[in-house]
């Protein structure tokens, strides 16, 4: 049997459609939770209730919304590209979720174990703006059309600072490997090994961007309703809207997991002694959405040209000085070689 599935196309195809499966069905699924999640946080805030009456405490409510887009009516306008229309919210899905593929959840659980999966992740994620894009410009609308641009310009401004902030972790690793990454923090200090300790200040401004990526609050100026509706997905209805949804959300979460892998030790334990695992992993995954529903809940929004500023004025020379400095650090070892782990080995 194992030889049918380590030599045969048809097991070897088997084999990866199995392992795809393991890592998208329990991504979908805990979406609805963090879904769920986020409205709680967002009513608690407000003082309000939120999803209390579909299941148990509401936990249902992600589902059953589910289940009210995919049998509502698809409208598509009567002026859009009808093909570029309904491919934008696909293309968006897929990209969100192909990303996952280099993601590993504990020692060797990863779908695709490749030395440049830092690069993997930064290439897919680019690409996610063109279905942002393709949604605004196939709408044949100005409104959506205007949130597509905003978004790319959003989007890409971000991007240069958060490949920098990630240029400083690969520079003390000496690998674009996430689990190489995950074992340089490895020290016998517990959490106090970890990234965010050496790179502090780049854990603030790796989040922040890390919100504006994925056009989350206080940066949603694509999808600001008092000027334009919804943004690029305002002509979206039913499953074709969901599937932005859903690939917005799986954005937020992997975002969540490369802040985990990047400066919180990944599957690593906090405290010495105690096992490591993929517990641990999910745990810090959550504490770091919870710290995205609560920045939604508690922060009036950006105006656009505030925005760009921070990015490409704030953001973007901080980060170049901290490659600079990074450099200077592990070059010469300086504190006890806390950002030259590839000469110590962690």
């Amino acid at each position: 049997m194992a030889d049918f599935f380590q030599s045969h196309p048809l097991g070897i195809a088997l084999l990866i459609i199995g392992q795809v499966l393991l890592i998208v069905l329990p991504l979908l699924v805990a979406l609805a939770f963090l879904l769920y999640a986020d409205r709680k946080i967002w009513a608690a805030v407000q003082l309000r209730r939120g999803p209390n009456v579909v299941g148990v405490f509401g936990l249902m409510q992600s589902f059953a919304d589910f289940l009210k887009y995919i049998t509502k009516e698809v409208v598509i306008p009567a002026g859009a590209d009808k093909f570029v229309f309904l491919l934008a919210p696909m293309l968006s899905f897929v990209l969100a979720m192909i990303a996952w593929a280099v993601i590993p959840f504990n020692d060797g659980w990863v779908l695709s174990d490749i030395n440049v999966a830092i690069l993997y992740v930064f290439a897919v994620s680019s690409l996610e703006v063109y279905g942002v894009i393709m949604g605004g410009w196939a709408s044949n609308s100005k409104y959506p059309f205007l949130g597509s641009l905003r978004s790319a310009a959003q989007m890409i401004s971000y991007e240069v600072s958060l490949g920098l902030i990630i240029i400083g972790v690969i520079i003390s690793t000496g690998s674009m490997n996430f689990g190489d990454i995950v074992k340089a923090q490895d020290g016998a200090y517990g959490l106090f090994s970890w990234y965010w300790l050496p790179h502090f200040p780049m854990v603030f401004l790796f989040f922040i961007s890390a919100l504006a990526e994925t056009n989350r609050p206080p940066f949603d100026l694509p999808e600001a309703e008092s000027e334009l509706v919804a943004g690029y997905q305002v002509e979206y209805s039913s499953t074709p809207f969901l599937l932005f949804m859903i690939g917005e959300y799986v954005a937020i979460v992997l975002m969540c997991a490369l802040v985990s892998l990047l400066f919180l030790g990944g599957w690593l334990s906090p405290i010495p002694g105690l096992p490591d695992g993929v517990l641990w992993m999910v745990g810090k995954m959550c504490f770091v959405f919870f710290i995205f529903a609560m920045v939604k809940a508690i922060t009036p929004r950006y105006r656009y040209d505030q925005l760009m500023r921070i990015g490409w004025k704030v953001f973007l020379p901080m980060s170049l000085i901290w490659v600079v400095l990074v450099a200077f650090l592990a070059k010469f070892e300086l504190f006890g070689g806390a950002y030259a782990r590839w000469a110590i080995g962690g």
